[in-house]
């Protein structure tokens, strides 16, 4: 059966793709998420300082709500999006890819870390950042088309 308004199918895409966009970066996220959360398990919590740790439970958690939110299709999942996968790639960068600099550093640069946690936490700020991506997109096609376009 084929559909007679050749305009219906645009119309249904922008405004769904947002939506999907935004689950498919978080389904990203979540997964990138689970698999440093399980190295740091792995390698121990007494291998981090107190601070790497709270910092560490405070940004899971507002990830875990930006998931959630992308997927339930919350009105202003977008904009979470960006904030929390923007500030969570910044934040993971800060702590493991950086020289010790401070007592929220788990630096791997010159620590003993293997391939595992290096690959943990690249993902992590990769899957974070394309979070934040895909929530900047999510909010320009869910405004439609300007006077500009």
């Amino acid at each position: 059966m084929t559909n007679s308004n050749p305009g219906a199918a645009t119309r249904f895409d922008r405004r769904t793709a947002p939506a999907a966009v935004l689950r498919y970066a978080a389904a990203f996220y979540a997964l990138a998420l689970i698999f440093h959360t399980a190295d740091h398990l792995r390698r121990g919590i007494d291998a981090v300082t107190p601070q790497v740790l709270a910092s560490g439970a405070v940004s899971t958690t507002i990830a875990v709500v930006a998931i959630v939110l992308c997927f339930t299709r919350f009105r202003y999942a977008a904009i979470l999006a960006i904030v929390a996968g923007f500030a969570n790639a910044f934040g993971v960068a800060a702590v493991h890819l950086l020289p010790r600099w401070s007592a929220f550093s788990d630096a791997f640069p010159g620590g003993n870390v293997d391939l595992v946690s290096w690959v943990a936490a690249v993902l992590e700020i990769v899957a974070a950042g394309a979070l934040g991506v895909a929530g900047v997109v999510a909010l320009q096609r869910s405004r439609g088309p300007t006077l500009e376009s």
